[in-house]
């Protein structure tokens, strides 16, 4: 069981006569791994949010709502519990592309409603069928929690490889001072034998 003392902070930069060159190896290795931590964190968070926010900004601009109508009665009853979008069913809706040719596609309306019923879609620039934009609000939130998760598993890398670094000097630090006290340990095992406690 390794003993450890009370922290002191910055050790590794403080002099010390008893430092060694493992040590100050050990000490450059952390500091580096922890700027790359945070700047790779940093770097990738701030382009992934960038980018997402970018492009959710293209969707509101390009995407436009479209009158469709339904090409046939969707299934079920007219006012069958209809009034909530949990009870919606899925038809089958037609729209006019941007070039004036037809589109279909499948989209939730009430149950029971007739033929001809028209619904509003949206529909990107070459007139296919998409989702209803993100808000700018909900497009900052997304972008956010997107931009977040990018950089906490691009900082994870440089974190992990400073910490095996670490473990690896540390392990050659307690190798060194084994091999060390096996030469001078009987040597100074003898002298305390011989003139009592140090």
């Amino acid at each position: 069981m390794t003993f450890r003392g009370p922290k002191v902070w910055l050790w590794r930069w403080r002099r010390n006569p008893l430092k060694r060159r493992a040590d100050r190896v050990e000490a450059w290795a952390v500091l580096g791994a922890w700027l790359l931590t945070v700047l790779a964190g940093v770097l990738a968070g701030t382009a992934a949010t960038g980018a997402v926010e970018q492009s959710l900004a293209r969707e509101r601009v390009e995407w436009q709502p479209v009158e469709a109508h339904l090409t046939a009665k969707a299934p079920g009853r007219p006012g069958q519990a209809g009034s909530t979008g949990g009870d919606q069913v899925w038809a089958k809706v037609s729209w006019p592309g941007p070039d004036g040719t037809a589109h279909t596609g499948q989209v939730r309306v009430h149950p029971g409603s007739p033929a001809g019923t028209p619904v509003t879609v949206w529909t990107d620039v070459e007139g296919r069928l998409v989702t209803r934009p993100a808000t700018p609000s909900q497009a900052a939130l997304r972008a956010s929690l997107v931009g977040g998760l990018v950089g906490v598993s691009a900082a994870f890398v440089p974190f992990v490889g400073g910490r095996m670094l670490r473990g690896r000097l540390e392990r050659r630090r307690i190798d060194q001072w084994d091999t060390e006290w096996a030469r001078f340990g009987p040597v100074w095992s003898g002298r305390r034998a011989e003139g009592g406690s140090l």
